[in-house]
């Protein structure tokens, strides 16, 4: 019998030498967790379609960051969960709105260990739940929209926040926010532009984690699923007017896009692992289906393996104490 002199097999006998050839590695340092805080929490309150996420209260926000701290994660993301909203989404500039008053407290506690983020859009803050200031035919202004970022971009700068990440697909949004941070002397503060953020179906679990008041869609300002190149457009658009970082959103349904971009963008590139991609998982693993931790850490691998530096995770805290 003759055996071939090629055999990769070899190379995946045992767990060390799989170990040592692994061509891409996972750190949590990488991983970035999202988090929701609701005004006047005294409690968390669990999330029905996320098992194991909640709106968190500022108390329990702060132990889950400590938590994120002690397990290696690199960065926090923080989505605000107002009690009241408006056409202008005013509590977003609020000095006390819930979003500010998180940033501030996170900052002060973590900010040294744990690269503190906040999520600049208006949804969760406005009563029509569009990411912008509406017209007089209802539809989303965009010049209008700016000159609110770049108010929410200064808010979340003076409260500490190291990175904002711009999430709103308004055209020009990262010169006009970069302009204002900078006129303002804030020109350290990090500005992650959602380049290619797709009008997803995947996003359904997170509008009932930041209570959205959303009727219908947003499929004017976000990108359509079924075209690819305006991802690099819309890259290249974001890269001229100064992003620092850039994301494509969802992760595993676009790693096509993802790795596209992380091929041309002269930046870091992050993505995010959304919430039905989460809760896919989560309800897969729920009925025995699959074995929950492996599948979580496959898809972030493969996500990291199509070119994400950074990832956007629910699984963050979990995952880098499976990495450990």
């Amino acid at each position: 019998m003759s055996y071939p002199l090629h055999r990769p097999r070899r190379l995946r006998q045992s767990p060390a030498v799989r170990r040592l050839v692994a061509q891409t590695r996972l750190h949590p340092a990488q991983l970035i967790l999202p988090v929701f805080v609701k005004e006047e929490a005294s409690e968390p309150t669990p999330i029905g379609s996320m098992p194991g996420v909640v709106q968190h209260s500022l108390d329990s926000l702060e132990q889950a960051a400590r938590e994120a701290v002690a397990a290696g994660v690199g960065g926090i993301m923080v989505f605000g969960v107002p009690t009241s909203k408006d056409a202008v989404g005013s509590g977003a500039t609020d000095t006390d709105g819930i979003l500010n008053v998180a940033l501030r407290r996170l900052a002060d506690t973590v900010g040294d260990e744990l690269v503190v983020m906040g999520d600049l859009c208006l949804d969760e803050f406005t009563d029509h739940g569009h990411c912008g200031v509406l017209d007089a035919r209802g539809g989303v202004d965009n010049d209008a929209t700016l000159e609110r970022y770049a108010e929410m971009a200064l808010a979340q700068a003076e409260a500490g926040a190291t990175v904002l990440g711009l999430s709103g697909m308004m055209d020009g949004q990262v010169g006009h926010v970069r302009r204002a941070l900078d006129q303002a002397g804030h020109l350290d503060t990090i500005v992650l532009a959602y380049a290619a953020k797709y009008a997803s179906g995947f996003y359904g679990p997170f509008r009932e984690a930041v209570s959205s008041s959303l009727q219908g869609d947003r499929a004017t300002y976000q990108q359509d699923p079924a075209n690819f190149t305006e991802s690099l457009r819309e890259l290249r658009l974001d890269l001229d007017e100064g992003a620092d970082i850039v994301m494509v959103k969802p992760a595993l349904p676009y790693l096509d896009v993802l790795a596209a971009v992380a091929a041309e963008a002269t930046v870091p590139v992050s993505a995010y692992q959304v919430s039905g991609e989460y809760a896919q998982i989560e309800a897969a693993a729920a009925h025995g289906w699959i074995d929950r931790d492996r599948v979580a850490l496959e898809a972030l691998t493969s996500i990291h393996r199509a070119g994400a530096e950074q990832i956007l995770t629910y699984y963050a805290a979990a995952a880098a104490r499976w990495l450990s």
